[in-house]
């Protein structure tokens, strides 16, 4: 049984070597990780699932980004321990936290993903989307958290710039 919680300073060591042994070992030269150098995640929208002795076993992170000139969430990474996998873990944890993000006002989310896994939570293809390369195209997908909040949104996605 896991429960989701909010990701905590604490987590983040295990929360990394979650990511290390779900992804290859370059993860960290994909190009959504340029996107996310010296920005801070969305703390409320990053949650990890623990196990009864608070181990966990799954962890979802979003970022804030750019798209054009429109503000957008960048959904990722998201890992479930190979353990758990197949058991729900993934998809309680994108539903969760894309509830929250929709509670919090975000009105767009985006990721680099698999279509057919990702339509079910309403990701679609997004067309004049462009992430940094190397990205496939057909893998950019986003979801609308306020009906229409895609509408007309094209253009390169960009490191969100720091306020202060």
């Amino acid at each position: 049984m896991f429960t989701l919680a909010q990701e905590l300073p604490q987590d983040w060591w295990e929360v990394e070597a979650l990511y290390d042994s779900c992804f290859a070992p370059g993860r960290v030269l994909l190009s959504s990780y340029r996107l996310r150098e010296d920005v801070p995640p969305v703390a409320s929208l990053c949650r990890v699932a623990k196990d009864e002795d608070g181990r966990i076993g799954g962890a979802i992170r979003y970022w804030p980004v750019l798209v054009g000139a429109s503000e957008a969430l960048l959904l990722g990474p998201i890992a479930v321990h190979p353990t758990t996998q197949g058991e729900g873990l993934g998809a309680s944890l994108i539903r969760d936290t894309l509830a929250r993000a929709e509670e919090e006002g975000h009105a767009r989310v985006l990721l680099v993903g698999d279509p057919p896994y990702y339509r079910r939570f309403g990701f679609e293809p997004l067309a004049g989307v462009e992430m940094p390369p190397p990205t496939n195209p057909d893998r950019i997908l986003g979801v609308s958290l306020i009906p229409g909040a895609w509408t007309g949104v094209r253009g390169e996605v960009t490191r969100m710039p720091q306020k202060g």
